[in-house]
């Protein structure tokens, strides 16, 4: 693992040490728990992006989207 160095404002300083405090987490555990979810959010943004942008080239037509319906349906018991 590397160290590095990280200037924050006070207010934010302040706040991840309470909720290192509040999690039982060092600061440094707490700021990379946070940074993987940041970073994961990231990923899902963009391609929820590249997705969105398929779509507007390439829409489905009502026969596409018809074809899958009997797959969503429960079978009857």
């Amino acid at each position: 693992m590397d160290t590095i160095q990280v200037v924050l404002d006070r207010k934010l300083l302040q706040a991840a040490d309470r909720a290192a405090r509040r999690t039982k987490q060092n600061r440094s555990a707490l700021i990379r728990d946070a940074l993987r979810q940041h970073l994961r959010r990231l990923e899902v943004r963009e391609l929820e992006k590249l997705d969105r942008e398929g779509y507007a080239r390439l829409p489905q037509v009502n026969e596409e989207l018809g074809s899958w319906e009997a797959e969503a349906t429960w079978p009857a018991e």
